[in-house]
């Protein structure tokens, strides 16, 4: 059985990847009311004629978009638990933007979301709803794979992209070349033009963080998605990390996406760390 958190499942459209350029307008003239259906024939109709075929076509399928949801909401929802009473409000803009809606995993985290408000209202903000509304499938499995790199150092709640780590200061920093690693996020996966697309959708900070400075020989414990640590002990007093952060609807959406596993990132990182960490996965 599909783990419904993933996010890989093809849509109807890129199925048809073999299909002509030809035959894949012609069938989206189905959605303007521009191809035969039963005994409705485009050419004997007129422009008001097709403009109401349309609207009917849009309308239907917004309610079967809905319906989807719904139904993957009882899905989620168990007896067991004690409901709470929605926001009137909340759940109209809900609906008005869940109907649009078309891909069946992106519909999977509407209907998590509703079934979340349900036992626990309040957690799932309009902004976040609007922005989620706007995010592609290609942006959700981007947003799954900067969640299987995050990394939490210590007891910290909020989770850090590390980019790259810095020498500032002392007398190491001479007899380098550049004081700056950077930690080659984009030879897993992430390159930076995908950073640029998580920005642009809202989920990640435009700007690149920085920690305080880190002390020398004490240990942090990078703690990672699926339960995987790293112990890192700095050998100077004068490293820090850069790092990437994601937003406050980030975060609402960190809920939802499940972080996709990448077993050779902690080997990787390890390695990166080496030559100012001592590193013990």
């Amino acid at each position: 059985m599909a783990d419904p958190h993933e996010l890989n499942e093809s849509s109807p459209i890129e199925s048809a990847q073999e299909m002509s350029a030809r035959k894949k307008v012609l069938r989206l003239g189905r959605l303007l009311g521009l191809a035969s259906d039963n005994d409705y024939h485009p050419a004997n109709a007129t422009l008001s004629q097709r403009a109401v075929f349309r609207q009917k076509l849009q309308q239907q399928q917004y309610q079967q978009n809905l319906e989807n949801i719904y139904a993957m909401t009882l899905s989620y929802s168990s007896s067991d638990v004690t409901g709470a009473e929605l926001d009137s409000d909340w759940v109209h803009q809900f609906f008005q933007l869940a109907e649009q809606i078309h891909n069946r995993k992106m519909q999977d985290l509407w209907a998590r979301i509703l079934a979340s408000e349900t036992v626990n209202p309040g957690n799932f903000s309009l902004r976040t709803l609007t922005t989620l509304k706007q995010l592609t499938l290609r942006e959700a499995q981007l947003l799954e794979k900067a969640l299987g790199m995050m990394i939490k150092i210590n007891n910290e709640n909020r989770g850090k992209l590390l980019s790259s780590y810095r020498i500032s200061g002392g007398f190491g920093q001479y007899f380098r070349k550049h004081p700056a690693v950077n930690l080659g996020l984009s030879q897993f996966g992430l390159p930076y033009s995908s950073l640029l697309t998580l920005m642009d959708a809202g989920i990640l900070h435009k700007s690149e963080f920085e920690t305080g400075l880190l002390p020398a020989k004490q240990a942090l414990v990078l703690q990672l998605p699926h339960q995987q640590q790293l112990t890192l002990t700095p050998k100077s007093n004068h490293l820090l990390f850069g790092y990437y952060r994601l937003t406050a609807v980030g975060e609402e959406l960190a809920h939802l996406v499940a972080p996709r596993e990448d077993v050779a990132y902690v080997s990787a990182l390890k390695t990166l760390l080496q030559k100012d960490f001592t590193a013990t996965a």
